[in-house]
Parts: structure tokens; C-alpha cells; sequence
């Protein structure tokens, strides 16, 4: 079999897309652990499949490179815009993206030839009922949670952005080894779920440096559900003014989030970077 995709990045994030309005695949989960090898394999963060919708422009689903699928992914998403947009597949503005985490609307920021260089999605709601998120830990024990791991005390702060956050400050994020915390917080069943966990520096009032572990993919370039997660916590702990934009600057680039008060939205680019055939 013959499969045409498609190579996005947005800050680095970056993932092998494939439009199943011409094609389908049968084994995504399979797929994406081939594919995503970067030695072995065209080289990713996983694969997203752009799908027809009943209820939007189009449906998003994700599957990192491990093989999981996850809800959401902010980076992946201003991609799927992109191509949708550039690629004909919808002529409408805004457009509207059903996933797992429910539809998401997208502000698209076009060049002169019509293609489109960055996107801002209306993100949602935060997240932050234990139960929702989900972690094993009472609602007031969000805020600052102490967690001794390895013989040191790190404060845990986690919410949901369409799928389990964790975020921790820092002095320093550029010489933490954030494997073995991250990979815990992963896997290690405070989050039945699993976690993405956000590592953040405070640099002034309204910038931030993070690192990410994502679950399913270790640590990547960029997260934009984790840059979203990030700068609300920074946010609702007193840093800066409530509502002012955030920049969160991650390995891979800059994304700008602003916290409405009731929403939370993410603007950043989004690239293409080739297109091929693959057969499997």
C-alpha cells in the first residue's frame, strides 16, 4: 500500500499528517510507531490523520510515536489548519476542528499568496477538577502539591488543556535532566492517565522558558497544550496581570498564550515541510 503524507512542524513539534479525505489507515496506532522512528522511519513526534467531520471542517486524531492517542495537541492543530486551509479541503474562516477534546475554532494568519503562516486557536476552558484532569489528589491540593522524588521536593501544579498537565517552576530549566521526573509523572500512576509535565523558568512578567516531557513521545521541541498550561499557572500565581499575553519560549520557538479569563488562546506558526509517498 501507497501512502501520500504530508511533514508539519509548529516550533519544532512536528508530525506526519496524512489526509484521510483521500486515503484511509487501517492501523494508525502501528503506523505512527514505524513512522515516527527517525532513524528508521520518515522521523516525528507521531502521525495525525486530517479526517472528514459531520460537525466541523474536519476532525484531527493524533497517536504519538509510541502508539498512544492522545486528545489534543496544540502544535498539531494549527497544522491541521494550515492544510485544511491551503490544501483546499475548507474555505471557511474561522475553521472549525473536531477533537477528541471537543471542536476548536482557529483564527488563521495568512502571506500574500493566501497560505497560511500562523494560526490562533481558541484553546478552551482550563481544567482544574482533580477528577477531570485526571490526577489522585484532592481539589485544594492542586496548587503547590509537594512531591519528594529522588531525595528532592519538587511542588506539583497540574491542569487539564484537553489532556493531564503537570507544571513545575524552576531556576534553571536549561540544566535539568527532566527524564526521570518526567518520565515518572508519566507513568507512575499519580496521573491515571498519564501527563505531560511542563518545567518552567521565570524569566520577567511575561515571558516564560519551559521544557516538556510529553507523554508518548518523551521530550519535545514544543507543546502547545503545555505552553497553554504553563503560562495560565504562571498566570493564576500572581505573576504579571491576569489577562496580559504570555511568551512561552521552548526549544523549538515562541508561542504567545493569553488567558481570557474564561479561555485560553494559543497563537503560534504553523510550516509545512514536505510532502512524499511512503509505501507500506
Amino acid at each position: 500500500m501507497k501512502l501520500h503524507f504530508t511533514k508539519l512542524e509548529g516550533c519544532g513539534n512536528d508530525y506526519i499528517y496524512f489526509n484521510c479525505f483521500e486515503q484511509n489507515i487501517a492501523d494508525p496506532s502501528l503506523l505512527s510507531q514505524k513512522l515516527s522512528d527517525r532513524h528508521f522511519g520518515i522521523g516525528g513526534d507521531g502521525i495525525i490523520l486530517i479526517l472528514p467531520s459531520e460537525r466541523a471542517d474536519a476532525m484531527m486524531r493524533i497517536f504519538n510515536a509510541d502508539g498512544s492517542e492522545a486528545k489534543m495537541c496544540g502544535n498539531g492543530i494549527r497544522c491541521v489548519a494550515k492544510y485544511v486551509h491551503d490544501h483546499g479541503l475548507s474555505v471557511n474562516e474561522p475553521l472549525r476542528i473536531d477533537t477528541l477534546s471537543g471542536i476548536k475554532t482557529i483564527e488563521l494568519q495568512k502571506d500574500g499568496n493566501d497560505k497560511v503562516t500562523s494560526a490562533t486557536v481558541d484553546m478552551g476552558a482550563p481544567v482544574t477538577e482533580a477528577e477531570k484532569i485526571p490526577v489522585k489528589l484532592k481539589n485544594n491540593e492542586l496548587c503547590d502539591y509537594m512531591l519528594t522524588f529522588n531525595g528532592r521536593i519538587y511542588y506539583l501544579n497540574p491542569v487539564s488543556m484537553g489532556n493531564p498537565h503537570c507544571v513545575i517552576f524552576t531556576e534553571d530549566v536549561d540544566s535539568m535532566d527532566i527524564s526521570e521526573l518526567g518520565s515518572y509523572l508519566e507513568k507512575g500512576g499519580l496521573f491515571p492517565e498519564g501527563a505531560n509535565t511542563e518545567f518552567l523558568e521565570i524569566i520577567d512578567d511575561n515571558n516564560i522558558k519551559v521544557r516538556v516531557w510529553e507523554r508518548g513521545s518523551a521530550e519535545t521541541y514544543a507543546c502547545g497544550t503545555g505552553a497553554c498550561a504553563a503560562a495560565y499557572i504562571f498566570r493564576i500565581k500572581g505573576y504579571g496581570s491576569l489577562t496580559d499575553e504570555v511568551n512561552v519560549h521552548l526549544k523549538g520557538g515562541t508561542l504567545k498564550i493569553r488567558y481570557t479569563g474564561d479561555t485560553v488562546l494559543m497563537n503560534g506558526p504553523a510550516t509545512e515541510v514536505f510532502e512524499g509517498d511512503i509505501v507500506i
